[in-house]
Formats: C-alpha cells, sequence, structure tokens
C-alpha cells in the first residue's frame, strides 16, 4: 500500500510563506477620497458651470449661485461613486477566496488560514469546499468542480489526476483545480501551484485593476457641446462689451450687461436636466428588470452598436433540459434513466439538488409521469456503482433484479448485446448539435455486461425564446449580438445556430460566436472592437467577466447568477439574467438620447434668442429690452421648468427602427444647430419687433414689460412644438406628458402674477400693461411656434414620395 504523502514540514512552509507571502489577492492602495473627489471637477462642462457659479455670486444671485454650486457637487459626488466601484470590485473578487484551508503538514492533516498556504502544499478536498490556491491533482475520487465563476462553463467539470498538454485552455485542465472555485461531488488531495496573485483569480484581479473604464457617448458628447458654449460665452461676453464701449456706456452698467447676458448664454439647468432624465430612465428601465449602478449607463446602452453576450442563463435558460431522445420506446428510456439517478428534483420541476444531467432526466420522467421517489419505493435499490472518470458509468441494481445503467455511449455500447444499431450515428448526429449525450442500458443481475441497450438521451440549456426574438429586434436596430462564452466551441456554435446568430451548420463562428474564451480573451475582443469604433455593451455572471465588464463602453452583470465581483464592476444588474431586459433597456437608453437632444435644442434656442435681442438692441441703438433680472427670470420659468418636463417623455414609437448613432456624432449636429439659429432668430425678431413698436408707441417701461412677456410666453408654447423634430405636437399625444402640460399652464399663471402683483412689478420694475399689454405679448408669442409647425409641415410633403 503506496504511503500517504506527509506534505511540507512547517519550517519549510514558513520558509515559502516568506518568499512568496500571504495567500491573497493584492489591493493597490486608492487615492485619498479627497483627491478622488477633486478630480472630479474637470472637463468643459465642469468649467462652464463654475463660471455661470461665478457670474450668478457677481450678480448677487444667491438662490442661481446655490443652486448651480448643487449641481455641481452632486455631478461630482457621481463621479467620486464612480471612481470607487473598481474598489469595492477588488474587495468582492477577494472575498470569493477561502478563508480556511485543510492541509497536509508534516504528515498530518490540519486546518489553517487560506493565507498561510504556499506553494507546494497538499490541499485536501471534499465536497463544498473552496479551493484555497490554485493546484494540480495527485488524487481525485468522483471529483467535479463548479468553475463557471472562473471560466464560464455551465456544467460541473470532471477533474482526475493526470498531465494534461502544456497549452491546453483553462476550461480544459482536468488535472487542475483553481483559486475561489467549489468542491461539487468527490474528493482530492492536489499540490499547490501557485498562490495569491499568481494564481489564475489573481491574474484577473490584475486585469480589473488595470482595464479602463472608457467615458460614456453621452460624456463624450455633453463635454463637446460644453466646449462650444464655452467658447460663445467668451464671444458674447465679448462682444456686447465692445459694442457698448463704443456707444459710450460707462464699464460698469457694460460689465453689468455683459455677464447678465453670459448667464442667459449658459444653460446651467443642463446638468439637472441631463440627472433627472438618467433618473426617470433608472425608474423605467427598474420595470424591466434592469437595475442601474450608474446613470450615464442609462444612456449609453441607447448608443450600443454590439452586445457582447454570455451564453448561460442570459441567451439560455441556465437549466438543463432534455432536448431528444432516441429510442424504440422513449418512455422506457427515460424511466430507466431515472431509476439510475441521485439527484432531487425540486417542486418547479426543473430545478433540483444534485448532477445537472440526473436534474434534466428526473424532470423528463415527471412530464412523463415517472417520478424517482415511486421506483424507489416499489423496487429499493440494492447495490450501487457510482459513476467514475475510469467507468464513465453508473449502475444501480434495484430489487426487481434488474440492473439500470447510464453514462458515455461508447462504455455502454461496448457492453451490450442487443440494441446498438444505428445507435453510433445517433450519437454523432446529437454531438454535432452541441447536445450532451447520455446512454442509458439494463441488464439482468449485478454484472454489467450483455446489456441491452435502450436508447440515447440528449440533454442541452435550451436558449431563452424571448432571447431569440430580443435578437432579431436588436438586429433590426442596427446592433450586432456576439455571444462570448467558455463553452466547447460545438455546443457554442449549436446554441448559435438555434439564436440565428449563424444561419447554418458551417456557419463561421468567428464573428458572432468567440468559444473557450477566457479572462483575457474577453478583455481583448472588447478593446478591439472600441477601436474600431464600436459602443460595446458587455454582460457577464463570472469572476473572468469582470475586467471586460469594466473595459466595455457598459457592463453588464447577471442578478440572479452572477457574482458579486461581477455585480460590482458592471454599470447595470439584469434582475432576470435575461437577454431581453437589454435590447428593452436600450429603446429606454435611445429614448433617453432622443430627449436630452430636444431638450438641449430647446435651452440653446431660448438662450440664443435672449442674446440676439440683446445684441440686436445694441446695433439698433436702443436701450437694453431686458433686464438682468428678466434674463434669470426667463432661465428658470421658461428653461428651467419646461426643460425638466420635455426630457421625461416617453420613448419614440420607432426608436428600435432607426440605426445606432454614429459614435463620432455629435449631440448637436447640423439639423439642430439649423433649427436652434432659425427659431431663435425668428423669436429675437417678434420680440425686437414687440419692443420697437410699443418703445414708440409707449415708453421704455411698457416696451420691456412686453417684449419680456412676449418672450415668456414663446418659450413657453415653443416647449409644446419641442417635443419632436418632425411631428405636430397635437401628433406626439398631447396627454401623453400631462408633466409639461402642467408646468406650462403654471409658468403662464406666474408670468400673469409678476404683471399683476404690484410689488413683483416693482422688483422686476415692469409697467402696468393691463390685460392689453399681455394680449397682445400673446398674440405675438403664438408667431414663432406656428411656424414651426408649418415648417414641419412644408418639410413632410417635400420628402413625402409623389404620388
Amino acid at each position: 500500500m503506496a504511503e500517504r504523502p506527509r506534505g511540507l514540514a512547517a519550517a519549510e512552509a514558513a520558509r515559502r510563506l516568506g518568499l512568496d507571502g500571504a495567500n491573497e489577492l493584492e489591493r493597490v492602495g486608492p487615492a485619498s477620497p479627497w483627491k478622488m473627489f477633486i478630480r472630479q471637477f474637470h472637463g468643459a462642462m465642469v468649467w462652464l458651470l463654475l463660471a455661470a457659479c461665478v457670474v450668478s455670486a457677481l450678480l448677487g444671485e444667491l438662490a442661481d449661485t446655490v443652486a448651480i454650486a448643487a449641481i455641481l457637487f452632486i455631478n461630482a459626488a457621481i463621479g467620486f461613486l464612480q471612481e470607487s466601484r473598481a474598489e469595492r470590485a477588488v474587495l468582492a473578487l477577494r472575498s470569493m477566496t477561502a478563508p480556511r484551508a485543510r492541509v497536509v503538514r508534516d504528515g498530518r492533516s490540519v486546518v489553517i488560514p487560506a493565507v498561510g498556504v504556499v506553494r507546494g502544499d497538499l490541499l485536501v478536498l471534499e465536497a463544498g469546499d473552496v479551493v484555497a490556491a490554485d493546484a494540480r491533482l495527485i488524487e481525485a475520487s468522483e471529483l467535479q468542480l463548479d468553475e463557471a465563476p472562473l471560466t464560464g462553463e455551465s456544467a460541473p467539470v470532471e477533474k482526475r489526476a493526470g498531465a494534461v498538454p502544456a497549452g491546453t485552455p483553462l476550461a480544459e485542465r482536468t488535472d487542475s483545480v483553481f483559486l475561489g472555485t467549489s468542491v461539487a461531488t468527490g474528493t482530492a488531495l492536489a499540490e499547490v501551484t501557485a498562490t495569491g496573485m499568481k494564481t489564475e483569480l489573481g491574474r484577473i484581479a490584475h486585469l480589473l485593476d488595470t482595464a479602463e473604464e472608457p467615458a460614456t457617448p453621452l460624456e463624450a458628447r455633453l463635454a463637446r457641446v460644453a466646449g462650444n458654449l464655452l467658447y460663445l460665452f467668451i464671444a458674447v461676453v465679448g462682444l456686447v462689451f465692445v459694442l457698448g464701449w463704443l456707444r459710450g456706456e460707462g464699464w460698469l452698467d457694460l460689465l453689468l450687461t455683459s455677464v447678465s447676458l453670459a448667464v442667459a448664454a449658459v444653460p446651467e439647468g443642463l446638468g439637472a436636466v441631463v440627472t433627472i432624465a438618467l433618473a426617470v430612465g433608472v425608474q423605467r428601465m427598474a420595470k424591466r428588470h434592469v437595475l442601474v449602478r450608474r446613470l450615464p449607463a442609462v444612456e449609453t446602452l441607447g448608443s450600443a452598436t454590439v452586445i457582447c453576450s454570455d451564453k448561460t442563463g442570459t441567451l439560455t435558460t441556465g437549466v438543463m433540459e432534455v432536448r431528444e431522445l432516441w429510442g424504440p420506446d422513449p418512455d422506457g428510456l427515460v424511466a430507466a434513466a431515472v431509476a439510475c439517478s441521485d439527484a432531487e428534483l425540486g417542486p418547479d420541476g426543473r430545478t433540483g439538488t444534485g448532477d445537472p444531467t440526473e436534474i434534466a432526466i428526473l424532470a423528463a420522467g415527471r412530464e412523463r409521469g415517472t417520478e424517482r421517489e415511486d421506483i424507489e419505493h416499489a423496487r429499493p435499490r440494492v447495490a450501487v456503482h457510482p459513476f467514475d472518470s475510469e467507468r464513465k458509468r453508473m449502475s444501480v441494481l434495484r430489487a426487481d433484479g434488474v440492473l439500470y445503467v447510464k453514462g458515455a455511449v461508447e462504455a455502454l455500447l461496448a457492453r451490450s448485446s442487443a440494441g446498438t444499431a444505428g445507435a453510433a450515428e445517433a450519437n454523432a448526429s446529437m454531438a454535432r448539435r452541441g447536445l450532451r449525450v447520455l446512454a442509458v442500458a439494463t441488464g439482468a443481475g449485478p454484472e454489467e455486461e450483455h446489456l441491452r441497450f435502450l436508447g440515447l438521451i440528449g440533454i442541452a440549456d435550451p436558449p431563452r425564446a424571448e432571447a431569440i426574438d430580443a435578437i432579431a429586434r436588436a438586429r433590426a436596430a442596427g446592433i450586432r449580438t456576439m455571444m462570448i462564452t467558455g463553452d466547447h466551441p460545438i455546443t457554442a456554435k449549436a446554441i448559435a445556430r438555434e439564436l440565428g446568430l449563424i444561419e447554418n451548420e458551417d456557419g463561421d463562428l468567428s464573428g458572432q460566436v468567440r468559444a473557450r474564451a477566457t479572462a483575457e480573451d474577453k478583455i481583448a475582443i472588447v478593446r478591439e472592437l472600441k477601436e474600431k469604433g464600436d459602443i460595446v455593451a458587455m454582460t457577464g455572471d463570472g469572476v473572468n467577466d469582470a475586467p471586460a465588464l469594466r473595459e466595455a463602453h457598459i457592463g453588464v452583470a447577471m442578478g440572479r447568477s452572477g457574482t458579486e465581483v461581477t455585480r460590482e464592476a458592471a454599470a447595470m444588474v439584469l434582475t432576470d439574467d435575461n437577454y431581453a431586459s437589454i435590447v428593452a433597456a436600450i429603446e429606454e437608453g435611445r429614448g433617453i438620447y432622443a430627449n436630452v437632444r430636444k431638450t438641449l435644442v430647446y435651452l440653446l434656442a431660448g438662450n440664443v434668442a435672449e442674446i440676439l435681442v440683446m445684441i440686436g438692441a445694441a446695433v439698433a441703438g436702443w436701450p437694453l429690452p431686458l433686464l438682468p433680472l428678466h434674463l434669470l427670470w426667463i432661465n428658470l420659468v421658461t428653461d428651467g421648468l419646461p426643460a425638466l418636463a420635455l426630457v421625461v417623455d416617453p420613448a419614440p414609437r420607432d426608436v428600435l427602427r432607426q440605426p445606432p448613432r454614429p459614435p463620432d456624432e455629435p449631440m448637436l449636429g447640423r439639423p439642430e444647430w439649423r433649427r436652434i439659429l432659425a427659431v431663435s432668430a425668428l423669436e429675437a425678431a417678434v420680440v425686437l419687433a414687440v419692443f420697437g413698436w410699443m418703445f414708440e408707441e409707449h415708453g421704455l417701461a411698457v416696451a420691456r414689460t412686453v417684449a419680456f412677456t412676449t418672450l415668456v410666453f414663446s418659450e413657453l408654447l415653443r416647449a409644446l412644438a419641442a417635443r419632436s423634430p418632425t411631428r405636430l405636437f397635437w401628433e406626439v399625444g398631447t396627454l401623453s406628458n400631462l408633466h409639461l402640460i402642467a408646468v406650462i399652464a403654471g409658468s403662464i399663471l406666474l408670468q400673469l402674477g409678476l404683471l399683476h402683483f404690484a410689488p413683483a412689478r416693482a422688483l422686476f420694475d415692469l409697467a402696468d400693461v393691463g390685460i392689453g399689454g399681455w394680449g397682445t405679448a400673446l398674440a405675438m408669442a403664438l408667431v414663432p411656434v406656428s411656424a414651426w409647425e408649418l415648417t414641419k409641415l412644408v418639410t413632410r410633403a417635400i420628402r413625402a414620395p409623389a404620388a
């Protein structure tokens, strides 16, 4: 009898521990929280808001100053939380390692803290243990490990002693066990080959720490808009100051006017508008089984051009199922397989405890009226020969004298003397279609010889029906789906065909499917797609997915089957682990982008109109039509409030029938700028006409009051038309956004209260113009919005195909 290995001596273990260090994942020291927070105050948009905050403070506008400062603080807090996510992901990774381990030292089996495991230690493993280090098997009995968090393999992996060739993929290294995986069944003795950061899990921790989280498309586009607005800010201040100086106005009045106009030029509410749009998107997505951990991720999915999806549980159900039966008596075939099973089926009839393939067999038996409990009661077991990697079969002898056997096809064919015709061809056909094939046979007495071959059972994790539809919808929306899995290429190809990712048996996997993918492969695929200009969404549930999730533009983790590591590394979590929920989130994301864009057009058109009014009056040699307080009121009442209502509009009906936006497309392209300039020019022309007319007829106070009110009413009415660049406001659905209706009605009442409440008139330096004055303002305010709606009709008629 072979002598039991003695393991390392305590002194030698201590020496190696000092040499290699503790068996734990390293932590890169994070920057201090203060430095992390300060880093958030960078970028053109932040500088723009800081400038607006300073200007508001110079004007003595405390409320505006506090509001802008609050927006800056909220944005910085969100960025701070984002940056700390990587640290939490690494902490979650560390929590996967075993706290204690059983090793052989000085010939004795002892339990030690896992951090003390060293190279050369002998690990003693049994069912339920978490492996404490990477190790090579010396002995193994019926050993199966759950490696899904590390490799993505959907079923427990059979392990056995005996070296495999160098360069064997991680998922096929049957002679090794790895840190962080768990023992499903069996026992083993294994020699530790790597600890801490030198393990496969440590390598993933390093990838996770070095993966770069890119700016979201929304952040990049808003940064470009902010940069352009910053130039506009400087130009407006300089132009108005120069024009006033040439007219001989005092420098103090010019400074006050210039900074007031600069405030009008800056859409201070843009940050709040975007935040609210994303927050509303978070609420809508939660109803569609998507939890958002990072606000910009809501819109990022709407920009996605490719979705890299894990297979198991996302595109498939995650539950093994009998997909095909081959044999003359399918019911008898299943009943015999049930009689040769150890698993326990749960009350739902789909899941249970034990080997997933046996659970699938028990589920198929229940559908056919065969229960394992009934068999055990009627024909108790007499003897059992468990499955092992050498025999490749399991057999159960029951009280009726019948031996029930199931296992590898080749193992049972070699011992069967009847019923084998056509079995080899059927097995090859099932294997080509990615099915896991089990053979079933029966015999008389305890010997596994001269068996009667009953048939074959093909088992697989089937694709979700809703995933097939969702992939088709994504394709119609111009979004490619790439399946990246740790499974065998044959299995991957079979599922890909059913999902519609490849069309025939000879389809090339390289473009749409990547099998046997490691953590390095996944992150390399994401980087390759990014270099090509794609906006990449990456889903995953295992530890090996976490670096790629962080590297992608948006990482999507599984809420049910996913590990804490992936959830911390991801920006979004699917509560139902369903690919169809990603497509639903894309629909919401595109709707959010459309809302942010049209709201930005609305805001800037109003701001440009204010600038044109002020510059037009200066060029004409008139007094200022609007005072600084008027501009601030307009920004609050006619810009901020309607913008907040516009940004929560429902997504357009055809949002998924449009292609993804090009990654380099600006937030505001030529069509948007043409609309901004046309609308603002018309609005400014109407306001200047009203001001000039009233100034000649009734003097400066009345002219300012009516021009101010005309601009307010014009902005509010234009909010209705701003809901769609192509459809008339009643076609969009007047009652589909009651928030906007309420805001417009409330803002009109506020403006009327301002005109009729004497203390307010005095504060704003307004005249009492009565019903006639604000009636004129309302009538003139209808001109710009009517012209805009008429333009939509004309454009539609021009673009319509000839009858």
